[in-house]
């Protein structure tokens, strides 16, 4: 597996923060400006608008204002926003003399412009690095951190000027070595697969020495990469060995990242905001249908409407999933007796053909995939995506070898590769881990198109089961 990582290490946001503060310039040069603005000038405007918004972040881009590992120095900060601006300005102005036909009206207008436009960067400057501050463990990859605690204070140092986000979780220490006078260690590296599944981790910094070689931390990289945690590598010193893999820097300090998932940033984004906008738009069109599931759920049996369950999701966060019941509310108290009678070779995961405890309303949800419409709502705030692996439940987890917790290295999804490739015929656990980590190697945003559109031909087809 080789993933391109164009983008990987692109703060997406800073460049959607960007585009909006030059769109309200835009609206303040236009309460500023004296006569009206309407009709072939008002299209005028826009068009330069649009010229120079789009030079100015390909400007800012190739000059790395918007790399996480940009160090943030207010002077050097203002002095490439400053090359920038004057880069969009001249590729804006020769556009407005050439092919915009302008006029005095016009011309005012953008000098107009300009003046606001650089005040309202210099303010989004700072706005931006507060902004990063305050929200800089909202949603960011829980990290621990693998050496010794007084060799990270100075990369803290460098790591704090940057835009990289992260919760810190705790350090993790080589064996022999002790961190003095710090609360958070997790324990020893020699038990990183335990101190992964206990405590989410989502990536690893490892401290590599230069006395060290290569191989002394090669097995622990491995055991991370085997469970889908990205690993990030950080030097003393610059290696003049050529690697084909994602290599950046922080500070004085060379940094190489291996992942088994994808990085790229951009796709990232657009795959939350379909996540986003589908699951919306999907809960207003099939509410009546949930409203009458609803109805039916509570004529046919005694008990709740939504079933509530605790399942698994990415590198280990717990959070509730919401489905329709189509059992009865005994349910899992009684699931201990029947894994005599499990379908599945593995004792890992359960699934039964004709489960007794599946009510009349909910074999017939179950059989149309209505019984998971609820899940809309999971994507909807983040917990899942609409394209995913499938949730686990914790005792599944619990029972994770360690190639297998790899599966569950990104968020899980409504629909999935397992779910269209057969699901109601497939009895070996090890079978769906491989369908799971092929999405996972394989993903992209058309591979997600693709299986949406097959789920929509399971769903409809007589091979429709429920998971």
């Amino acid at each position: 597996m080789n993933r391109k990582n164009f983008g990987a290490n692109t703060n997406v946001f800073q460049i959607l923060i960007d585009i909006v503060f030059l769109f309200i310039a835009y609206a303040i040069s236009i309460a500023l400006f004296k006569g009206p603005i309407s009709g072939y000038f008002f299209e005028r405007t826009i068009a330069a608008l649009v010229i120079f918004a789009i030079t100015f972040v390909v400007a800012s881009k190739e000059a790395r204002l918007y790399d996480y590992t940009f160090f943030f120095y207010f002077d050097r900060h203002l002095k490439l926003l400053t090359r920038s601006f004057g880069i969009a300005l001249m590729a804006s102005a020769v556009s407005i003399l050439f092919l915009i036909n302008p006029n005095d009206r016009l011309r005012d207008f953008f000098i107009l412009f300009l003046v606001v436009s650089y005040i309202v960067m210099i303010i989004n400057v700072i706005v931006s690095r507060l902004l990063q501050v305050v929200v800089s463990g909202y949603n960011s990859p829980r990290v621990a951190f693998v050496g010794v605690f007084e060799d990270f204070e100075k990369f803290h140092y460098f790591l704090n000027k940057t835009s990289m986000r992260m919760e810190e979780v705790g350090y993790i220490n080589f064996p022999g070595r002790t961190s003095k006078g710090i609360s958070n260690v997790l324990g020893n590296v020699d038990d990183i697969e335990n101190i992964i599944r206990e405590h989410e981790i989502d990536q690893i910094y490892f401290f590599k020495y230069k006395n060290e070689t290569e191989n002394s931390i090669q097995k622990y990289i491995d055991i991370c990469l085997e469970m889908g945690i990205t690993v990030r590598v950080i030097l003393e010193s610059h290696s003049s060995k050529k690697i084909s893999t994602f290599v950046s820097s922080i500070g004085i300090y060379p940094m190489i990242t291996y992942h088994t998932i994808a990085l790229n940033g951009y796709e990232q984004l657009i795959k939350r905001i379909i996540d986003i906008v589908a699951s919306f738009i999907g809960i207003i069109i099939t509410s009546p249908i949930m409203l009458i599931t609803a109805l039916a759920i509570k004529i046919d049996s005694p008990g709740p409407v939504f079933f509530v369950q605790k399942r698994v999701g990415m590198n280990g966060r717990v959070f509730n999933m919401y489905k329709f019941r189509s059992m009865c509310v005994e349910a899992e108290s009684q699931k201990e007796y029947l894994m005599a009678v499990n379908g599945m070779e593995d004792t890992v995961m359960f699934k039964m053909k004709d489960d007794p405890r599946v009510t009349r309303v909910g074999k017939f949800i179950r059989k149309v995939s209505i019984d998971e419409l609820p899940q809309l709502f999971n994507v909807l705030i983040g917990s899942m995506s609409l394209v995913g692996t499938r949730p686990p439940t914790i005792d599944e987890v619990e029972k994770y070898e360690r190639n297998q917790w790899r599966r569950i290295s990104i968020k899980p999804g409504i629909t999935g590769l397992w779910q269209v490739s057969g699901r109601s015929d497939i009895t070996d656990f090890e079978d769906v881990v491989e369908l799971d980590v092929k999405y996972i190697d394989n993903w992209s945003l058309m591979y997600d198109i693709q299986i949406l559109l097959r789920t929509v031909l399971v769903i409809f087809s007589k091979n429709s089961g429920a998971y």
